[in-house]
């Protein structure tokens, strides 16, 4: 499955070489997901590369997989091997944090490809329904792109009845 971010959270498009590109695929072990994207816009966080809270403050793209009972998996990669991965359980309400993810990126020509390993025990049971996001800059200039737009007067990426339903992700 491709997606292309290509539009704000709210709907309005971006120029092109702003677009962030996913391929989510399977693996043995469960989701692959695969970006490339502009920049890195950000700084580098603090800290060393690996699981990182608080990683939504810094240059990151997200993507959430829910399943039914209001469950769902937050994937956050950002382009300095900085990763998060939370289970929730309810809107907003976190279960397990800083769950272990294999992820290696690469950084050239102004761009850069993350490719992480998501182990299926990690993810809900499908049907699967979906969202795609990127925030990037600083200050006036921080943008949060979305696959598929969210209502509201500022951008709430946890808004489950807003996902895609893309079937079961980790059907071979």
């Amino acid at each position: 499955m491709k997606l292309t971010l290509s539009h704000l959270w709210d709907g309005q498009p971006v120029p092109t070489e702003e677009h962030i590109h996913l391929a989510l695929g399977t693996w043995e072990g469960g989701l692959e997901v695969r970006v490339d994207a502009p920049g890195p816009w950000d700084p580098t966080p603090p800290g060393p590369a690996g699981p990182f809270w608080g990683l939504w403050e810094h240059e990151v793209v997200e993507v959430f997989v829910a399943g039914e009972n209001l469950e769902y998996t937050e994937i956050e990669l950002g382009p300095f091997g900085h990763h998060l991965v939370l289970r929730l359980r309810g809107t907003r309400k976190v279960v397990q944090k800083e769950l272990p993810l294999v992820y290696t990126v690469v950084r050239s020509a102004g761009r850069w490809r993350g490719v992480a390993r998501v182990d299926r025990a990690l993810l809900p049971p499908g049907p699967h329904r979906m969202n795609a996001y990127a925030i990037r800059g600083r200050g006036e200039a921080r943008r949060f792109l979305s696959w598929q737009p969210v209502p509201g007067a500022e951008p709430d990426f946890h808004q489950i009845s807003c996902f895609a339903r893309v079937g079961d992700l980790l059907m071979d």
